[in-house]
């Protein structure tokens, strides 16, 4: 997949809110019920024409050759992953990627029916037909090469110093078209009522600070430092020239690295959030005045903004002053064309693609076009095509089921906090408050943003992207000085995946992940308590993972924890990130344990109270605890959990996500959890010392 970079989120933003896989957070609005359907409602689609994911489990797929007290992960995906190796327009393969397969043809049916009709002047599919048209167009896209882009480059051309150059920036992020550091709006972390800006780290063109500095990444330095030379080629710079400045981009952005934090590190909210007022940012960056900043945002500069990882902002300044403008202006030019380059010209695009994706992520073609211009509509409308989305594909008793199962792992993960032997009564007391106050949204969100103000044509594909970031950027801006909106969302409908948001303890399931093997309205409870009650338990957790565990019931950082208590946590905690260190994900590369706990203890804790809530079930309702194509219960349960997390990966892509990515290797995801269960050796009549069961001095249990 071509890799898009948006206007930089706030760092905070980006970090607290947990994705059960990969995802990405957006901001949308709010204005409009979402139960009505628009003026230009779409006609029904006929969905029966679509591939329908499995409608339960297929006992056909498992691998006869493993055995479930061996590798769970082999038993039930092994056959399955040896018929569905990574297509050569993708890094990955597995479950989530096969509903987003079907997410997007029902999205491809929707665009190109908003394209062929005669949609209202300004209505949403208005301008989702014209994204779509223009970035369908690739003789007029070719046509164009980098003419659209020329009066930015002309801008940075004519940069002389510093002055200007922080002029420019200004300008820059202005536009959404930010690139030095993230900065974006989020609830306050000490008052979660109230947003405020953040501005963290950033500026790097390669996936983590390690890329510029371990040994084992020199071959991709040279390979990037080569593709800067290339971009800053395509854009009109002598070959020699830019082979000069390339080298020049990659020590300026290596400077930039090394004053930056780890993800581990970013991992820890005290390390995503220092609060300052303008003055005091403005003593740490002489250079770069704040208060002139926030007037060109037109934001407010009063009060308050977290100015994360103070170290790398002052070593940002001192290169301002000391590194020469013609280092600077390479700089912004490659990331300008670099940022565009997916809405360019074929030859621009396609370099993009062969450093992104092949060499990084080991992506061997593009996706086709018709997916590509899907993903900048998604990029730039995504909550208005899941307006579209859920009016064609969500059936209403879906979101009526999950509100039940909701429910159901709720009163589990209740019985479990009170019943809690290693945590005292005064924590123990906060941590039910905590759970009290969830808040699941499922489907989609109750009102839909409003998208009055964005001007689209059919004239540009790349000046209808960049307005649609314009656009977005705004909203988002002016947020900030303002109370939180519960309301919104931070991913579409048609996107399968789910997320927790500590600042608001809210658990977000989108309407795409409803679906087999996650949840299906017919299927036995083991399946649907394997899947999405886990999934559920899984986003429930993370509200007491090691960062969410750090905001109380109201959403604020704010320690609720004993000193003791929170001890004892810790060193139930160690014993997960022993656990995933000691997996080997390619020869000699481990996982890393710290860099995935949060995900890990949300895995162990959700597939514990999910197990829970499915023997209420079973004890409620007898007559639904009996075999099924030969399988108890209790074993389909984590049939189908495993089920959920087949997955194969590119070698690359597996290297760059032990290096940047929450969430441990699928297979590890799969094993993990259920070999601390005592309940899955019991389900599977595992004996002491098989893989899948973990000595009593090993075993991990937290909640």
């Amino acid at each position: 997949m071509t890799v898009r970079k948006l206007a930089p989120l706030s760092l905070a933003l980006a970090i607290a809110v947990s994705l059960s896989a990969c995802g990405k957070p957006e901001t949308p609005a709010a204005s409009g019920v979402a139960d009505k359907p628009s003026a230009d409602a779409p006609a029904k689609l006929d969905l029966s024409k679509l591939d329908a994911p499995s409608v339960a489990f297929d006992p056909t797929d498992l691998d006869p050759s493993a055995a479930a007290c061996q590798d769970l992960n082999g038993f039930v995906n092994g056959t399955w992953l040896k018929a569905n190796p990574v297509p050569s327009d993708r890094t990955s393969w597995g479950s989530f990627e096969v509903l987003g397969e079907r997410s997007l043809a029902i999205q491809h049916e929707l665009v190109k029916q908003a394209a062929a009709g005669h949609a209202a002047a300004g209505s949403i599919e208005a301008k989702i037909a014209d994204i779509w048209r223009t970035g369908s167009d690739e003789s007029a896209i070719d046509a164009a090469w980098i003419a659209p882009l020329q009066p930015q480059l002309h801008a940075i051309d004519a940069l002389a110093d510093a002055p200007a150059i922080v002029a420019w920036l200004r300008d820059s992020y202005a536009k959404g078209q930010g690139m030095l550091f993230s900065f974006g709006a989020n609830a306050d972390y000490k008052n979660s009522e109230q947003v405020i800006a953040y501005a963290g780290q950033g500026g790097l063109g390669l996936p983590e600070k390690g890329y510029y500095t371990d040994a084992a990444q020199a071959k991709i330095r040279e390979q990037y430092e080569a593709y800067i030379a290339r971009v800053l080629e395509l854009s009109g710079v002598d070959v020699a020239k830019a082979a000069e400045q390339a080298k020049a981009v990659l020590a300026f952005e290596t400077r930039l690295a090394k004053a930056s934090l780890s993800r581990i590190d970013l991992r820890d909210p005290a390390k995503r959030y220092n609060p300052v007022d303008v003055a005091a940012a403005n003593k740490l960056t002489p250079q770069f005045d704040w208060q002139a900043f926030f007037d060109t945002l037109k934001i407010p500069a009063s009060g308050t903004f977290s100015l994360g990882q103070p170290a790398f902002f002052a070593e940002l300044d001192k290169m301002l002053a000391d590194t020469p403008a013609d280092t600077w202006k390479a700089y912004l030019r490659f990331h300008t064309v670099d940022d565009a380059a997916p809405y360019l010209a074929k030859q621009i695009e396609q370099a993009h693609f062969d450093f992104h994706a092949k060499t990084l992520r080991g992506q061997q073609e593009m996706l086709p076009r018709w997916k590509r211009t899907l993903d900048a509509v998604n990029d730039a409308m995504g909550q208005a095509l899941g307006q579209l989305y859920v009016q064609a594909a969500f059936p209403a008793e879906s979101k009526a089921q999950m509100q039940q199962l909701v429910q159901n792992l709720s009163v589990a993960l209740k019985a479990r906090l009170e019943k809690l032997d290693w945590m005292g009564e005064a924590t123990k007391k906060r941590a039910l408050e905590k759970w009290a106050s969830f808040t699941p949204k499922i489907g989609y969100p109750d009102q839909w943003r409003d998208w009055k103000g964005l001007q689209t044509s059919g004239d540009s594909f790349l000046a209808n992207m960049q307005a649609a970031q314009a656009f977005n950027y705004r909203y988002m801006l002016d947020k900030i000085g303002k109370p939180v909106d519960k309301r919104e969302w931070h991913m579409t409908p048609q996107t399968v995946n789910a997320y927790y948001n500590p600042t608001r303890n809210e658990i977000v399931f989108p309407a795409a992940i409803l679906q087999p093997p996650f949840f299906d309205p017919k299927a036995d409870p083991a399946l649907n308590y394997g899947g999405i009650g886990a999934v559920i338990g899984h986003e429930m957790m993370h509200g007491y993972d090691d960062s969410g565990s750090q905001f109380d019931a109201k959403g604020n950082f704010d320690s609720w924890w004993t000193d003791s208590d929170r001890k004892l946590f810790n060193q139930r905690t160690d014993q997960l990130v022993a656990q995933f260190d000691a997996y080997q994900a390619l020869p000699g590369i481990p996982v890393k344990g710290r860099l995935t706990l949060g995900e890990n203890i949300g895995d162990l804790g959700g597939l514990t109270v999910a197990y829970d809530a499915l023997q209420k079930a079973l004890k409620d309702n007898p007559e639904l605890d009996k075999p099924v194509d030969g399988y108890s219960e209790n074993q389909r349960f984590f049939l189908n959990w495993a089920t959920v997390w087949r997955r194969n990966f590119t070698d690359s892509e597996l290297r760059v996500r032990l290096n940047t990515d929450p969430h441990a290797p699928a297979n590890f995801r799969a094993n993990g959890a259920p070999s601390n269960m005592p309940a899955y050796a019991q389900a599977f009549q595992c004996k002491a010392g098989d893989p899948m069961v973990r000595a009593d001095k090993d075993r991990v249990a937290i909640w």
